[in-house]
């Protein structure tokens, strides 16, 4: 993670938590070890290789069954370890998510 960013909002695991990331298209998924997350980005230890993998935009899933999830992106590789940013999504309003509703 970039250090500028490292601060109070950062959560360091002390043996890591294991999570999975996987293609937009559902075509391919990796386990990896979540080492630091932040609100705005992650840094992971994968297992195996990401060569042939399209890391431009993908998803990092929480849990086993998917239904935690955030999109990323790539920023940084340095061996086994990646840097990801956390991409904003549009809700159905076309609000980013998590902003609060505004009453008219």
């Amino acid at each position: 993670m970039t250090t500028e960013n490292a601060g109070a909002d950062r959560v360091t695991f002390g043996r890591g938590y294991n999570v999975w990331i996987m293609g937009i298209d559902g075509t391919w998924r990796r386990s990896c070890v979540l080492k630091a997350i932040s609100n705005s980005e992650a840094e992971l230890e994968l297992e195996g290789s990401i060569e042939g993998l399209n890391l431009k935009e993908f998803f990092l899933l929480l849990s086993s069954t998917g239904l935690a999830y955030r999109r990323c992106e790539l920023i940084r590789v340095n061996g086994s370890e990646i840097d990801v940013r956390f991409l904003k999504t549009k809700t159905k309003a076309g609000r980013p998510s998590g902003s609060p509703a505004m009453a008219d």
